[in-house]
């Protein structure tokens, strides 16, 4: 596809850009793919010098494990705008045919319009797929100007959109200073809530405890007490470390957790491998272990500046286990590393007691059709107020003492 430089509503010299869908991303070299995830253009407002799950090794991983593609209704169309060869952006896309493992909900909208005879899947996801945390989702060059890339990674999106027949294009857990250029280009803006745990700059979890009103300091210490009294013991494993046996362990927690919640898990054997073969340094596996056995545990990505907890298991239920293995342990971690932040993941309203604060998300929509569009436009109106007076209301129950902090809407 080819698109002139001042498509998609940006400004722009340019007098044609190519743009290109990639089915696979082996059809792009790791480092051109990382050279846009990680650039100062794109982190811009991230809070986060490098996100591990915009990587080439993180997406690739899910795509050669078969966690995307094929039959799974995640199929890989992602789109590099190029100037003369020389690389301008990309984005991670997936044509979809079900609004499953997004953390972000628009079943009713396909309801809706379902029921209104239009057909609502298939859709773009401009996404990380099955990972609700935030980070850039239009990926651009070191030296390219950040409006002028988005202005052309849009229009290229809009017109894989057209030519795929799709009804809608969907770019979720973005940072807001990307939300804000894509609602500038004419996307719908949404809003949701998260609960992230901040590092003011503790030297210890002593610390972080300090800052806590007495009562709820107290709850904690008896927690992590009783989550650790049946004799089991934590460890931290990354890098090097990792193996094989530990994956094992992982993914028996995993399994059972996924089949749970969701019928069944999202991610398979496989994709844990690649990771720990690709990324080890990016990877913290927190693992509970008891009588000589692993019996839970829990997996968090490291950004440079932020903890990225992601997925939870256990094959013995004891009490308190889970905060201690998915947030105090990553609190304590965080501390030790100097990290600014823990991102704990979609919804949980008990984080609120273990020192976790509300975190405005952003998302962003753009639907073809124009009744669709305004209906969505008017529920995404009164869904904002609800969502922000909720957030407020939650910050006012955090265990901290009076006067710090309050709910943020970006990260710093």
């Amino acid at each position: 596809m080819e698109t002139p430089g001042e498509a998609g509503g940006g400004a722009s010299s340019d007098p044609v850009l190519r743009v290109r869908v990639l089915p696979d991303l082996a059809q792009i070299p790791a480092a051109e793919w990382d050279r846009c995830a990680l650039s100062a253009e794109s982190l811009a407002g991230a809070g986060e010098s490098h996100n591990p799950f915009v990587t080439h090794a993180f997406l690739s991983a899910l795509e050669e494990s078969g966690c995307v593609g094929g039959r799974t209704g995640w199929r890989p169309v992602h789109v590099a705008v190029e100037r003369d060869d020389r690389l301008v952006g990309v984005a991670p896309c997936y044509l979809k045919t079900h609004s499953q493992g997004e953390y972000v909900f628009d079943y009713g909208w396909a309801d809706a319009f379902e029921r209104a005879g239009g057909s609502y899947y298939p859709k773009l996801q401009v996404s990380v797929p099955f990972t609700p945390a935030t980070g850039p989702r239009l990926l651009i060059a070191p030296g390219e100007d950040p409006a002028t890339a988005q202005a052309a990674l849009v229009a290229g999106l809009r017109a894989l959109r057209r030519e795929t027949r799709a009804s809608s294009i969907h770019a979720t857990f973005l940072p807001q200073v990307q939300a804000q250029a894509a609602e500038d280009l004419g996307f719908l803006h949404r809003i949701d809530q998260q609960f992230h745990w901040d590092n003011p700059g503790y030297a210890s979890f002593d610390d972080f405890l300090a800052a806590l009103a007495s009562r709820k300091r107290k709850a904690i210490r008896r927690e992590r007490r009783d989550a650790l009294a049946n004799g089991i013991t934590v460890e931290w494993v990354t890098g090097a470390d990792l193996t094989e046996a530990h994956w094992d362990a992982f993914y028996d927690f995993y399994r059972d957790t996924g089949s749970r919640k969701w019928g069944r898990p999202y991610l398979n054997r496989r994709f844990f491998s690649l990771i720990g073969e690709r990324m080890p340094d990016r990877i913290l596996l927190v693992m509970a272990r008891r009588a000589g056995r692993y019996v839970a545990g829990a997996i968090n990505l490291v950004g440079d500046r932020a903890l990225y907890g992601r997925n939870w298991g256990c094959i013995e239920e004891h009490p308190f286990l889970h905060f201690e293995v998915c947030y105090y342990q990553a609190i304590d971690f965080a501390i030790r590393h100097g990290l600014a932040r823990v991102e704990a993941g979609a919804q949980g309203e008990h984080k609120l007691a273990r020192g976790y604060r509300p975190v405005i998300t952003h998302s962003v929509h753009d639907i073809a059709d124009p009744s669709l569009r305004a209906a969505v436009a008017d529920f995404l109106r009164r869904e904002a107020a609800a969502v922000t007076e909720i957030a407020h209301d939650l910050d006012a129950a955090t265990p901290f003492r009076r006067g710090d902090g309050a709910c943020r809407g970006e990260e710093e």
